[in-house]
């Protein structure tokens, strides 16, 4: 069973379909506003969605390698840099659904409100993270900074991972909705304490290979 896993895994077509799968939710919001099926206030339905799903697909880019050592699968590791590319798309559409939508692409007053409302500043910040690891998820970029250097910068995605349920908490505190948001908190922190409890374990000369 593993083998023929293996096999699909590593088909040519096995990523297409993964992008595919990964950009459905983006199609079936475009489809909603095309279609007036977002609801009364279609702006606030975009802007949390492609928030949600960013989140959504951040967990699953941690995810990937708890799943490859769980499962034996080392495949599993070539789909990482698509998904993480995937996270910087949404990421970057709900920022946009933002500025559009919520602030009117007024932008004076887009830099008023970054520093004035603190789950904007950590979402910004969390964005800038973003952009980094996307610009430089490339092989040319491993090439140029190194293989360590590299490593050390995308280790930032665990200070995005944190950041992000930060944005997403104080976004739902004004409406006291807490339940999302305490199952998202047990994933990621399920997600990195895996990452601390194996690097706790490690020999400290192999310390320094990627998660």
């Amino acid at each position: 069973m593993r083998a023929a896993a293996d096999r699909l895994l590593r088909h040519a077509a096995a990523k297409p379909l993964l992008l595919v799968a990964l950009l459905a939710p983006l199609g079936g919001l475009f489809w909603g506003a095309a279609t007036g099926g977002l609801g009364a206030n279609p702006a606030e339905a975009l802007i949390r969605s492609t928030g949600d799903w960013t989140l959504r697909w951040l967990c699953l880019a941690l995810a990937v390698t708890p799943l490859r050592e769980a499962t034996g699968w080392a495949v599993l590791a070539r789909f990482r840099r698509l998904i993480g590319v995937t996270v910087f798309v949404y990421a970057l559409l709900h920022a946009l659904a933002y500025a559009w939508l919520d602030m009117g692409l007024v932008v004076a007053d887009i830099v008023r409100d970054i520093p004035k409302r603190p789950f904007v500043l950590v979402g910004t910040l969390a964005l800038m993270l973003l952009a980094a690891l996307a610009a430089t998820s490339f092989d040319a970029a491993v090439r140029a900074l190194g293989a360590r250097r590299w490593k050390a910068l995308h280790r930032a995605v665990y200070a995005v991972a944190l950041l992000a349920l930060l944005h997403f908490f104080w976004m739902r505190a004004g409406k006291n909705d807490f339940a999302e948001v305490g199952v998202y908190a047990a994933i990621v922190a399920a997600l990195l304490g895996w990452r601390a409890w194996r690097r706790l374990r490690r020999p400290a000369a192999a310390r320094g290979v990627s998660a």
